[in-house]
């Protein structure tokens, strides 16, 4: 199967004194080691910049500069990115009327479209939730990755 990775595992992967930071690194070994493609694309990079690199008082990690390039660097050679393409803006557009998309939701819908571009069928996110209304998609949160391979 096939994985994008939502930027909400990516920043619990780094962040080592988070209670989410094992089911993120687990899930994405697990499914890896299961032979599973995991994918980006650039707009988790950039949501992740974004969130790194913001002060802790406004709900950011308060990264450096060069801390935050060298995750993404690291992200980049564990993760295959998907590349942007006019196809993604279409499939957002169409989306976002189906779904009668509003605000914030716009960006997780971008990500959808780049799924639904691209062949991916699952997206690995703990905000399962935003994601529910694409039945077009997969949802899977990290901590059943576990629970599966548990049982």
């Amino acid at each position: 199967m096939t994985y994008l990775v939502d930027t909400n595992v990516l920043l619990r992967i780094i962040q080592v004194n988070h209670s989410m930071h094992a089911d993120a690194i687990r899930a994405a070994a697990t499914l890896s080691d299961q032979g599973h493609e995991l994918f980006v694309v650039g707009q988790n990079l950039i949501e992740f910049w974004a969130v790194a690199t913001r002060p802790e008082s406004s709900n950011g990690l308060a990264l450096s500069i060069a801390n935050t390039a060298a995750h993404i660097e690291t992200f980049k050679q564990t993760f295959s990115i998907l590349p942007d393409t006019p196809e993604i803006y279409l499939e957002w557009e169409r989306l976002a009327q189906a779904h009668a998309v509003n605000g914030r939701q716009s960006h997780d819908t971008r990500l959808v479209a780049a799924m639904l571009v691209h062949g991916v069928t699952h997206i690995l996110t703990f905000n399962t939730d935003d994601f529910k209304r694409y039945d077009e998609i997969t949802v899977v949160d990290p901590k059943t990755i576990f629970e599966e391979e548990s049982k």
